[in-house]
């Protein structure tokens, strides 16, 4: 086979050639009948997102009231972060010191709230100063 012949049996593939029967209407007749067949898709669980919101709330007030009660200082707080100032000059010194000591483990715990060596070492100090307050009160 040369190339002349191989060119004029590439001519002939560009003549359309139809199909010895009719396709489309097998073709259409089995789409219409999928479609038929083809029964709605049910979303049994459409109304998981309006779960999955109602529950984000919920959450979020769970986690609102916890940190809200975290924040409320009770009395023994509340009465020890007012600033101490002790008639005494033998305990005014301490009583600074006690002061920064507490101001700075409060804000220690602001960055790491969930620290319980700084929670006990507040605690410490406030005992230590509940303790001065008596010494005071006894002396004064």
């Amino acid at each position: 086979m040369n190339e002349f012949e191989w060119r004029r049996q590439m001519r002939e593939l560009r003549q359309p050639l139809a199909p010895p029967h009719e396709l489309w209407n097998r073709i259409d007749a089995a789409l219409d009948s999928a479609t038929a067949a083809a029964k709605p898709v049910r979303r049994p669980w459409h109304w998981l997102p309006a779960i999955g919101i109602a529950a984000a709330l919920v959450l979020a007030g769970w986690f609102g009231g916890r940190l809200q009660q975290q924040l409320q200082p009770t009395p023994a707080v509340a009465s020890a972060s007012q600033p101490w100032k002790p008639a005494d000059p033998r305990l005014a010194g301490a009583a600074i010191e006690l002061t920064a000591a507490q101001i700075e483990l409060r804000q220690a715990l602001q960055q790491a709230p969930n620290s319980t060596a700084l929670q006990q070492l507040l605690a410490n100090t406030e005992r230590q100063q509940a303790s001065l307050r008596q010494l005071e009160h006894q002396a004064g």
